[in-house]
């Protein structure tokens, strides 16, 4: 019915639930802040990464990469071989407001984008990760958020009725999908913003 609260939470883990950035390795292995950036955006960029979260095997993008700029191998294959060192560990208070949803009994599922040969490291490293009923990952159905068809496929493996079901992420890109599919909403910022949007929608009580 128009503003009931919403039944399922689904949460983006990356920058949302999980501290992860490249920079917490490459600011060991740069001692010029400048090189280092330009590093990230013109060798190992984003969209590189996006295609292991897609499902391409790590082996072969480090190859790929490597025959391109050869010069590079041994940063090139940190980006794997020390993968764990860009993850800082878990967003404490974001943490805190999903346990108070746990506890009010509200439904909990994770869409992430993620490759599916790392995502194992967090799951063994987050316990909260474990209080998801599932998780999405889109290097394991070989789709990336904000393509329609991976929530297409969460709405479908878990019988989601989108307009009874919060999205958050900190992406604009991948709330604007999830909202063109009927999804509420709500781009993460920080978690007492978050958790403020969580009363006002009824899900969780003010303090």
């Amino acid at each position: 019915m128009p503003g009931a609260s919403p039944t399922t939470v689904v949460f983006d883990l990356g920058g949302v639930l999980i501290d992860w950035d490249p920079r917490y390795l490459y600011g060991k292995l740069f001692d010029d802040p400048d090189e280092m950036e330009a590093f990230l955006a013109e060798v190992t960029t984003m969209e590189w990464n996006a295609r292991q979260d897609a499902g391409r095997p790590w082996g072969e993008a480090i190859e790929a990469l490597v025959a391109e700029h050869p010069e590079q191998r041994e940063l090139i294959e940190a980006f794997h071989g020390r993968w764990t060192e860009m993850l800082a560990g878990e967003i404490q208070e974001t943490v805190e407001v999903l346990a108070e949803l746990r506890v009010a009994g509200v439904r909990l599922l994770a869409l992430s984008n993620w490759s599916a040969e790392t995502f194992p490291v967090a799951r063994e490293r987050f316990d909260f990760l474990g209080w998801f009923e599932g998780i999405v990952v889109s290097g394991e159905v070989g789709l990336v958020k904000p393509d329609r068809r991976i929530f297409e496929h969460l709405v479908e493996r878990f019988a989601l009725e989108p307009e009874e079901t919060l999205f958050i992420d900190d992406s604009a890109a991948n709330v604007a999908a999830a909202r063109s599919l009927g999804f509420r909403t709500i781009v993460f910022t920080d978690p007492l913003a978050l958790r403020r949007e969580l009363v006002d929608r009824g899900l969780l009580p003010p303090t």
